[in-house]
Parts: structure tokens; sequence; C-alpha cells
């Protein structure tokens, strides 16, 4: 029998946004049993009221899938993989006959001994693009082995992808939504919002996200916890919640600027849409309609809308901790206040 899990959820900001897609600003929903993330994403978006607002921008939109073939050698592994590279308008065609929403963008290829590892690369319009990317990538598989009959058959996923796990690849390339959210912040609102100034902010970036990620061996990451806001949004918004894995891989960088300070997040893994499973559920309309992500606008607009506004939720409560980290005894004072309200409304209701 169908159930449901109640997580506890809240609007938070307004957000100002500025950007090309979304110039704005907008509530967004949160939904965390981390009921401090509501605070102090209020903090961030106060902020962003502030300073003028958080500019985002689009880097690309491509969601992938890998599969791996075998060769008889490596030598026509490599022969294959050159010829692939001049017949883009037969993969667009097997592309295109997966799905008509589905745009081709790249195959880019690996070879490790006679196995010959294929990364295809589509845009998916308002889809998240899993099933979409992994439709398009069986019928580009069963062209090319068609017309190469000494190929045989491994698999329809090759983790070169990469799916739901840290990887370089991802962290470089991109895979969904690659998002940058940026401001500037005048040392009067660090001093007078956020409680610190651009110099704090910098050096305990520099010596916690930078160095501290550098010693831990994190992969193409230095952040302070994008995992906790990413999950929030995608839990509220009808996204497949494992895809934080590799969505919170990214770069948080700050750098004072004369007086003022400048706080930027890169997000190159957001893996999230408007349609498609999941999104059917009524909270989840409800949300995505609320934050103007189910109107009409050209394929792949509403997507990437949502992946703006999370990027720029992000940004807010990314720049609120690393705030309250440079006071010492702010951010567990924070959790214990803000946790201990939480716990004794839910009692009340």
């Amino acid at each position: 029998m169908e159930s449901f899990a109640t997580i506890p959820m809240q609007w938070v900001g307004p957000i100002k946004i500025a950007g090309k897609e979304v110039n704005e600003e907008v509530n967004v929903p949160l939904a965390t049993y981390e009921t401090p993330m509501w605070a102090s994403t209020n903090r961030g978006a106060k902020v962003s009221r502030m300073c003028g607002g958080i500019h985002t921008t689009v880097i690309s939109d491509t969601m992938a899938r890998s599969f791996v073939v075998q060769a008889p050698s490596a030598a026509r592994a490599s022969e294959i993989s050159q010829q692939l590279q001049k017949r883009h308008h037969d993969i667009n065609e097997a592309v295109k006959f997966s799905s008509r929403f589905a745009q081709f963008q790249s195959l880019d290829a690996h070879i490790v001994g006679n196995l010959l590892y294929l990364r295809l690369q589509i845009q998916p319009g308002d889809a998240s693009g899993h099933n979409m990317v992994t439709k398009a990538a069986d019928q580009v598989m069963q062209w090319l082995l068609g017309d190469y009959p000494e190929l045989r058959y491994v698999s329809i996923s090759a983790n070169f992808c990469t799916d739901k796990k840290v990887s370089a690849i991802n962290s470089l390339g991109g895979r969904g939504k690659y998002v940058v959210a940026e401001s500037i912040i005048s040392r009067e609102l660090c001093h007078k919002l956020l409680k610190t100034t651009p110099e704090a902010i910098v050096d305990c970036h520099i010596k916690k996200n930078l160095i501290g990620s550098t010693i831990a061996g994190s992969l193409c990451s230095a952040n302070a916890h994008y995992a906790n806001q990413l999950l929030a949004v995608y839990l509220a918004t009808g996204q497949d919640a494992a895809n934080i894995v590799e969505g919170s891989q990214g770069i948080t960088h700050a750098e004072c600027r004369g007086e003022d300070l400048y706080f930027s997040v890169t997000l190159p893994n957001l893996i999230m849409g408007t349609v498609g499973n999941g999104k059917h559920l009524g909270f989840v309309q409800e949300n995505l309609k609320k934050l103007g992500c189910l109107e009409e606008r050209e394929p792949g607009g509403n997507a990437r809308r949502l992946a703006i506004i999370t990027a720029a939720a992000v940004h807010c409560v990314e720049l609120s901790l690393m705030a309250a980290l440079t006071n010492p005894g702010e951010l567990m004072r924070a959790h214990l206040t803000l946790e201990r309200h939480a716990a004794q409304a839910g009692k009340r209701s």
C-alpha cells in the first residue's frame, strides 16, 4: 500500500535574483528536517535584496549517459571512435528517433584496452533527463552495433556518465544544469546583516573550503554545505534526491574587492526538471506553480528557471553559514535555539 513521508517545509525569501532568464524576487520552498536552514537562507535572502541581487549564469544544460561496447582490439576501437566524430548526422538521427524532446549535443569516446566507452550528451528540455538520455543512448548503441557488427554489447550504463556518484568528469564538463550564482556585498552589509567582515569570510573560506577540502581529498569540490540546500529544494520540487551526490560537488569562491566582498557558488551538476516522475504529485505541482516553473516557455526554460532559483538559494545559505563560522559559537547557538523551537512547535501541533 502506498504511503507518504511527511517532511517539514517552509517558504523562505524572497531572494532577489538578477540575470537574463530570471530577474525578480522569488520565494523558495525548503523541505528539510534541518530547520535552521530556513532562518539561515532568509538571512542570505535579505542580503540579496540589499546588495542588488544574486547574479546567475547558466553555463550549460545537458544530460549524459555512457555505455560501453567491446571491440576486437584497441586499434579497431580507435578507428571506430575516429569515424564516429564524422558521423554526427547519423547519431543525431538515432537520438531524434528516441524522443521528440531530446536534442543531441555530443558523443565523447574513451578507450580502455579493447573497450570503447561512449558518453552521450543531450539537452532534455524540461525533464531532468535520466530516462530520456538512457533511451537515446540505447538507440545510438543499437545503431552502432548494427553498423559495426564486430562490436559487442557490454552495458548500457558504463559509469563514465557519471550517475549519482562523485566524479571528476561531471564537475569539469557538467551534467544537468551548470549554474554560477554570484554577488557583491558591501562591508557595511557584511557588518550589519552578517556580523562579520569581507576579510574574515575570505580567510575562513580559504582555510576551511579550500585547504580543508584539499587535505580531506575532496574531488573537484570546495564548499561548506551545498547538499543541505539541494536536498531541501529537491524534496520540495519532486526531484530524484539521490542526485545530490553529484549535485553537491561545486566550488565556493570569495575574494575582497576593495571594501566589498565578492561571493559566488558554482554548481555544475544540478540535475532537475519540471516534468517527469515525481512532478505529478499535488504538493509538487503547487510548489512549481508558485515558483513560476510551469509557464509556457521555450523547451527547457522552466527547468533552467528552477535550476537558477536553486543556485540562488544555495548562494544564500552558503553565505550565511560562512559568515556564522567566522564567529566562535554562533553556529551551535543557532542550531540549539532554532531546533529546540521547531521541536516544541512540532509537539504543540
